[in-house]
């Protein structure tokens, strides 16, 4: 595993980000796991988490791309964090861009703020976690709404590796209905695999099998390697 995947794992811990216990997830699961973007409040953390953006963008697309854009609420500052850190990691300026909730009808008006978006554009979204998919649902009508945009992916933080609206994972889902391939920094089996080889882990014996039975129900096909 990647260095900067590792160290990102350790770091969604200690944030207080990712936590392991019994949770009741918005769909009504329940989960051993739960995790919560909103806990990096710090300006540390934040540098921390665009960088850990910035990596794995850069990992896997490349920064051949002019805008990332981060849909309201939380990718806002997901976009700006990250673009500032690929500009401090690599030398390279990127573009942000997001959506208001409402359309601005004064000043810098419209529905968009940041950079505008223009034909010819490529554009990278940004998110924390997709579950569902609905946030992509709004945005890429946004991002067509613009002009001849060429989306090139999304990148989110976290591939919670569960079924979406099928037996696939929301991220499988959004890359075959929409035609642009999906990443996460890390899936949650490598979150798994990393943190329960580890002294003083959160993840034991019984967590690891509260997972893999989680997983039994809700795991995406093909996304899982259960313990023996």
């Amino acid at each position: 595993m990647e260095a900067y995947k590792q160290e990102f794992i350790d770091f969604m811990v200690e944030s207080d980000v990712l936590k392991f216990g019994e949770f009741t997830l918005k769909s009504g699961r329940k989960s051993p796991f739960f995790m919560n973007a909103g806990a990096y409040v710090t300006g540390t953390q934040l540098r921390k988490l665009g960088q850990a953006y910035a990596k794995a963008i850069h990992d896997r697309f490349g920064l051949d791309f002019d805008i990332l854009f981060g849909p309201a609420y939380k990718g806002i500052p997901l976009s700006v964090i990250t673009a500032a850190a690929i500009s401090e990691l690599y030398g390279v300026d990127v573009k942000y861009c997001s959506n208001r909730k409402e359309a601005k009808d004064h000043g810098d008006a419209g529905i968009l703020l940041g950079s505008p978006v223009h034909d010819g554009d490529r554009v990278l979204i940004i998110e924390d976690v997709t579950t569902s998919g609905k946030s992509i649902e709004e945005t890429v009508p946004i991002l067509k709404a613009q002009g001849n945009v060429q989306i090139v992916g999304l990148m989110v933080s976290l591939n919670r590796c569960e079924k979406g609206k099928g037996e696939k994972s929301a991220l499988e889902e959004v890359a075959e209905l929409y035609g642009f391939p999906t990443a996460a920094i890390v899936t949650m089996e490598e979150v798994t695999a990393y943190l329960e080889n580890k002294e003083g882990s959160p993840i034991d014996s019984v967590r690891r099998a509260q997972l893999d039975d989680y997983y039994r129900q809700y795991g995406a096909a093909g996304s899982w390697t259960f313990k023996a």
